[in-house]
């Protein structure tokens, strides 16, 4: 069979065609590709209910976050539609996980980017959730990345203006609660 007549070269194919998440460094962070074993790491860093001010729900148990880091480790959705990007965002100086940052890839008319970030709510104030989306959008930027998204929740002052910072601007669409927010 041709690979032009097999029908799973084509998935296959696009499957492929995801950038792979890669170390990115600014002056104060680290963005480290997050892979299972960051999950008791990170349990502990996001286990703060005010994290989910916003967003609704609860802090992931350390079994929960290895399940879904199981699956976001694979770089894609299972029918290789979307691409998934994430990282640990770590404090060069200190060592240490401050929060995570994150892009679901996708394709409309070109690569686009869905991208959010969180920041520990211990280390939120510092610039880290600004710094770390500025060089995720630069990052994929150079993957050929040229439509961002983010879904932020209107009362949620800090991500609004981590968002007008990436240039992103509010749209009148709202969905489950959050503006969505483009460029």
């Amino acid at each position: 069979m041709t690979p032009e007549a097999d029908p799973g070269v084509g998935v296959r194919a696009r499957a492929r065609a995801w950038p792979i998440a890669a170390l990115i460094e600014t002056d104060r962070l680290q963005l480290e590709p997050l892979r299972v074993d960051h999950a008791t790491e990170l349990a502990a860093v996001l286990d703060d209910e005010r994290l989910h001010e916003f967003i609704g729900g609860r802090p992931a148990t350390t079994a929960e976050l290895r399940s879904r880091y199981t699956r976001l480790e694979a770089g894609r959705s299972p029918d290789g539609s979307q691409g998934w990007l994430n990282w640990v965002v770590r404090d060069r100086g200190a060592g240490v996980a401050v929060g995570t940052v994150q892009a679901t890839l996708g394709r409309n008319g070109g690569l686009t980017a869905e991208i959010t970030w969180v920041i520990a709510a211990a280390r939120q104030g510092r610039g880290y959730a600004k710094e770390a989306a500025a060089a995720l959008v630069a990052w994929l930027e150079q993957q050929n990345v040229r439509g961002f998204v983010a879904h932020i929740h209107p009362d949620h002052a800090a991500s609004n203006r981590v968002a007008m910072h990436l240039g992103l601007r509010p749209t009148n669409v709202m969905e489950d609660g959050e503006v969505r927010w483009v460029r």
